[in-house]
């Protein structure tokens, strides 16, 4: 008889073995809205002990639930957790520090919300953005005080593996989407309360038409900054501008 599939739902398995080698409290963390043109960046920290038991029925990666869903879950995974804590930066700061030094900001700011110090940070994804570069190798002694963060270790699919995870994205996108959702109504052109701010036909349509509001990442070069027929659009994982369609129709929407 063959093995039983394993299941793709996310459980405690990691987050149990890191706690046996000694990170008794952990904080798995996971962030929304790196991909949008427009509001905040945020990150989502989830802290459990060893005494906890399995996350609430339904936690899973964010993007696979549906908003009703995630909104239902964030009582439940408040209670379920030892410590929970959103953290934002602005798109202000984005254009002022660039993506990965303000999603740093924001993951500083949901650790500095906990009360607790976790022993590790379980980070979706394969590149440490928390930790700041002077931080890293031998510059990490440099100062008595040591590191300002926790140890991290990275997970890539962290959010479809580990329980405390993708509790964390739920938190971390109710949170910003009902954010959006609020300042939508403060601008009702480009239709954030569905779109929540990412590159949409009816966002990218009225950033064309409009151009940006102050709630606009700027440095992104959108449709309404620049003239040209080509825009540029930040690449998340590198820091660089690529050329994306400026029309509508050629222009996906990527909700994270």
């Amino acid at each position: 008889m063959a093995p039983p599939a394993p299941s793709k739902k996310p459980s405690l398995r990691v987050e149990r073995a890191l706690q046996r080698s000694g990170h008794r409290l952990l904080a798995g963390m996971d962030e929304v809205g790196r991909g949008a043109l427009a509001g905040p960046v945020s990150v989502g920290v989830v802290v459990i002990d060893e005494m906890v038991r399995s996350a609430p029925v339904g936690v899973k990666d964010s993007k696979l639930l549906t908003e009703k869903a995630r909104h239902g879950l964030v009582p439940r995974i408040q209670r379920w957790a030892v410590a929970h804590a959103v953290g934002h930066a602005s798109n202000d700061e984005i254009d002022e520090i660039g993506i990965m030094a303000a999603l740093r900001l924001a993951g500083l700011r949901a650790l500095d919300g906990l009360g607790v110090v976790p022993d590790l940070v379980i980070l979706d994804g394969n590149h440490d953005w928390l930790t700041a570069p002077t931080e890293v190798g031998l510059l990490a002694f440099a100062d008595e005080s040591g590191p300002a963060t926790p140890p991290v270790t990275t997970m890539i699919k962290a959010d479809m593996k580990c329980s405390s995870v993708a509790a964390a994205s739920v938190l971390a996108k109710v949170e910003r989407d009902t954010l959006m959702v609020a300042l939508g109504e403060q601008h009702t052109a480009y239709g954030w309360g569905l779109n929540k701010g990412y590159s949409a036909p009816e966002h990218m349509d009225a950033l064309a038409r409009l151009g940006p509001c102050e709630l606009h990442r700027r440095s992104w070069r959108l449709p309404g900054v620049y003239a040209e027929t080509q825009v540029e659009v930040l690449n998340e994982v590198t820091e660089t501008f690529a050329p994306v369609a400026m029309t509508a129709e050629q222009t996906g929407t990527a909700i994270r």
